[in-house]
């Protein structure tokens, strides 16, 4: 079956809309900007973003859907076959940052690549093809969830992963475990040797099931984010915190940035492939902190969160 790019750039556009409205009902104080942008390269994309709202400092909910001549490196090195290829790229990426230390940083993303030339399907060009081989495009599905909490909850994390672990069975009892070990092993900071957060589900390259279905498991992780986030935000909004409790957040959010610019596949991406920056960085919070060789108190919250909650685990067996 032929990917029908159409279909997905609608279903994109959709759920950032449900995205948006969602987190703006939930914030109370603060709405959406919007900000439509073009590439010279081809294609475009809208980002949305809500600054110093009651309950969020920072969201951002970004639709993109570039094209280019040419994938960039950081899209060919596991796949050197689709180097020079024409492509088209789309998703919908997000960031949220609480302003409450108590309420975990999150991400979700889901993505539809699609490499080398689409024939036509009807007119008078596709007569220009009769008695040619025509090589049909490459293309692959990519996304998932993941939590960063800045204080450990364990019910929490098992809300989080019974939901990741919901929007996956009705494709096959093995992609839970599957996209969560993925999505393990990505989301860790090597220079660290630590975790970024207590994780979810992440997966690339996806087409096994067929475009018909393989579509249908990224909408399904689409929708599942904000049952699996929602939750978390109403319970604990309203916990107090103090100076020491924003200080640590500002600490953890140092990892975050780390991530972001040092190991992430899709900012190297978008900045490779001359995408619009500010789109891009949205991802990072407003403030952040480093604080030389900082230590935490033994068996205080802020080691626990470390100890118990940055390890890969199985938090469905908890």
């Amino acid at each position: 079956m032929t990917p029908d790019l159409k279909a997905v750039r609608l279903s994109l556009l959709a759920l950032q809309d449900i995205i948006c409205q969602a987190l703006e009902k939930e914030d109370g104080g603060r709405e959406f900007t919007e900000d439509v942008w073009t590439r010279p390269e081809g294609g475009g994309g809208r980002t949305r973003v809500l600054a110093e709202g009651t309950v969020f400092e920072k969201a951002g909910v970004n639709f993109s859907h570039v094209t280019g001549a040419s994938l960039p490196p950081s899209a060919t090195a596991t796949r050197p076959e689709l180097a020079g290829k024409p492509y088209h790229a789309l998703g919908v990426s997000l960031v949220v940052h609480p302003r409450n230390p108590f309420l975990p940083t999150t991400h979700m993303n889901v993505r539809f690549f699609q490499a080398g030339e689409t024939p036509p399907a009807s007119g008078k060009h596709k007569s220009l093809l009769k008695g040619k081989a025509v090589t049909p495009p490459i293309w692959w599905f990519g996304g998932g969830f993941d939590l960063t909490p800045y204080y450990g909850f364990k019910e929490d994390a098992v809300h989080w992963h019974r939901t990741a672990r919901a929007a996956c069975d009705p494709f096959g009892k093995e992609l839970y475990p599957r996209f969560k070990k993925t999505c393990d092993d990505y989301f860790f900071l090597k220079h660290r040797n630590e975790q970024r957060g207590i994780g979810g589900v992440f997966f690339d390259d996806f087409n096994e099931l067929g475009f018909k279905r393989s579509f249908a498991l990224m909408r399904s992780v689409g929708a599942a984010f904000l049952p699996a986030y929602l939750p978390i935000i109403q319970k604990r909004k309203h916990t107090v915190f103090g100076p020491s409790e924003r200080d640590f957040q500002l600490y953890r959010r140092g990892r975050y940035v780390e991530f972001n610019l040092i190991w992430d596949r899709g900012t190297h991406f978008g900045l490779q492939s001359g995408g619009r920056t500010e789109s891009i960085l949205m991802s990072l919070p407003p403030l952040v902190a480093w604080h030389y060789n900082w230590k935490s108190l033994t068996g205080s919250p802020e080691a626990r969160l470390c100890e118990d909650f940055l390890q890969p685990r199985d938090w469905l067996k908890a």
